[in-house]
């Protein structure tokens, strides 16, 4: 069961002022361990650690390549 409540800017200020000290010490680093821009997170891990060709795979679309190209000079 999922319930999505819509909260104001400030309602949720207030209930965050609200909040219990240790609560509000766990809010705070729950916000802080989150990066300020995810996509850029999600993008940057995709590159190092994304997919990558072998050496066979770069030999055969090189070899296509060429193949492609003479087709078309004749």
């Amino acid at each position: 069961m999922q319930i999505q409540v819509d909260i104001g800017f400030n309602d949720l200020v207030e209930i965050v002022k609200n909040l219990p000290a240790d609560q509000l010490l766990q809010l705070k680093k729950e916000l802080q361990d989150k990066p300020a821009n995810s996509n850029k997170v999600h993008f940057r891990d995709l590159l190092v650690n994304g997919p990558t060709i072998s050496d066979e795979q770069a030999k055969t679309m090189e070899e296509t390549r060429k193949a492609i190209n003479q087709w078309r000079t004749k």
